[in-house]
């Protein structure tokens, strides 16, 4: 009974704020922690508190360690019970090359995915033995085991949730440690919480209108913060017939979110902008019935742009930073859009529908106008679980990434490999913005052929000025999980969360 009311007054708690797990950074003390987390670099020998834990179980961890599979492996995972005094010792390799802060939030996964769920006691990671020279890697470990023990749980029954875990990390540097994740990377996690919260939400509970309500709550409170939510009047005005034209089949009207972060002084900002379809049907060019209940996350770029946001903002990032976020639910009804059917953009250029269900780029369109117009931002962004070709052509190992210049996309693709979150490019050639001309409009919303996704891209494109910096990323075969990884359980892992930080975190640095 205790525990159940435990569980209940988490909950209460967990509608109001982001249940991470319990971070403590401190001396490891083997007199009291007997459920403990080691990585080795070695099978044949330990050192440092590995040793020592050797020593107290007189030397039953390395023959253990002898007498399994166990390896040097990254990410290698076993689990010993019985080793007296302790109740449990998990040894996860750490692989032979220094290990960066991507490995490290791997591990941190790869540690709390080791430890039981709803424990009573606190459980410890010991990492004097990690090879980093990474500042402050126990930060970064705590990161990717709090993005591992993310739960969406809130529609089980009180008994069958889960708790937060409660974790002690092992530090030689406790201070700097704990200021690097309670000021800095502990937002990131709320932030990738947030983008994950929303991205798992079923449909009828998270429409655009819920979804601003639902963004309005995070960041409440939160400094140099400014939200401005455009409503169908205030889209009408703007002649935003392609958000419009995707939202006007559904009971819930469109919305587009924009929060602005002033973080800096007067210069042009970055702007993020991200697909917002809360549930996709497909409209009136309506979806197979197998997988559709996924279409739940078709708004995982929007998602991923609030967590941004949020985890930028609440660190005090000295940068300026913009996210809009158009909103929409594409569903098919008497007053829908149809294929065939024009819609004209807030830019002025006309679009011919061929498919409804290629509606992410639609209101995209509206909203990259609308942030160039808007905020003059020195780079822009925009992110979307746009194309099935990408996951084609990628499947779940890379997002795509497609600019226009080569050097910005070898930036991008190394801000993937640091961040974690990683990126291949895809082409944008002219016969891409041949394929979408149309007869009876300025373009049409899919073209003739392939390739997809260059396709979807071009449509974006179209709607950005050729002087400006652009990065178009589809997102669309990394963001849902149907098994676990080192930093997320299945569902969606909230991908570009940390993908934008990183390029938020690298533009800030060169303006320094």
């Amino acid at each position: 009974m205790k525990k159940l009311i435990t569980i209940c007054l988490l909950w209460l708690v967990s509608a109001q704020a982001f249940a991470l797990p319990k971070v403590e950074f401190t001396v490891l003390d083997l007199a009291v922690h007997k459920r403990i987390v080691v990585f080795i670099k070695d099978t044949q020998s330990l050192t440092g508190v590995a040793a020592q834990i050797n020593q107290e179980s007189s030397g039953q961890l390395l023959a253990a360690i002898a007498n399994s599979d166990a390896s040097t492996k990254f990410g290698d995972t076993q689990i010993f019970y019985g080793i007296a005094p302790f109740s449990q010792i998990s040894v996860i390799g750490q692989g032979e090359e220094p290990l960066t802060q991507a490995n490290l939030q791997a591990l941190g996964g790869y540690a709390i995915a080791s430890i039981p769920a709803n424990l009573q006691e606190q459980a410890a990671i010991v990492t004097d033995a990690l090879n980093t020279k990474v500042e402050t890697p126990e930060a970064w470990l705590a990161l990717g085991a709090a993005l591992r023990d993310y739960h969406f749980d809130k529609y089980k029954t009180p008994s069958a949730r889960t708790l937060p875990s409660d974790l002690l990390i092992q530090s030689s540097n406790i201070n700097a440690a704990k200021a690097k994740y309670d000021k800095d990377l502990k937002h990131m996690a709320e932030g990738i919480y947030l983008a994950r919260d929303l991205a798992s939400e079923p449909g009828k509970t998270m429409y655009p209108e819920s979804f601003v309500s639902h963004v309005k709550k995070a960041f409440k409170g939160v400094k140099n913060i400014d939200i401005d939510v455009l409503k169908v009047r205030d889209m009408k005005k703007r002649n935003m017939g392609a958000l419009l034209g995707v939202g006007q089949g559904s009971v819930h009207d469109p919305r587009l979110l924009v929060i602005n972060y002033q973080g800096a002084d007067k210069q042009a900002p970055i702007a993020l902008v991200g697909k917002g379809i809360t549930f996709d049907t497909g409209g009136i060019s309506l979806k197979q019935n197998k997988g559709m209940w996924a279409m739940k996350s078709d708004m995982a770029g929007a998602a991923a742009v609030a967590g941004t946001l949020l985890a930028v903002a609440k660190r005090g990032e000295q940068v300026n930073l913009v996210g809009v976020m158009p909103l929409a639910e594409n569903m098919p009804s008497g007053d829908a859009i149809r294929p065939g059917d024009v819609i004209t953009t807030m830019q002025g250029t006309t679009i011919e529908i061929i498919s409804t269900d290629a509606e992410g780029r639609l209101i995209l369109a509206d909203a990259v106008r609308y942030a160039q117009n808007d905020f003059k931002p020195s780079l822009l962004l925009n992110i979307a679980t746009l194309t099935g070709s990408a996951v084609r052509a990628l499947s779940d190992e890379y997002a795509a990434v497609v600019t226009r210049d080569w050097e910005l996309t070898e930036q991008m693709m190394t801000i993937g490999k640091s961040s974690g979150e990683n990126v291949w490019p895809l082409p944008l050639h002219p016969n891409h913005f041949d394929q979408i001309k149309s007869d009876i409009a300025d373009i049409k919303n899919s073209g003739a052929g392939n390739p997809g996704a260059s396709i979807g891209a071009a449509v974006v494109a179209t709607f950005i000025d050729k002087d400006l910096p652009w990065v178009h990323l589809d997102i669309a075969g990394v963001d849902w999980l149907d098994a676990d990884i080192a930093i997320a359980p299945k569902g969606s892992q909230g991908w570009g969360v940390r993908f934008m930080d990183q390029l938020v975190r690298e533009s800030s640095k060169a303006d320094k």
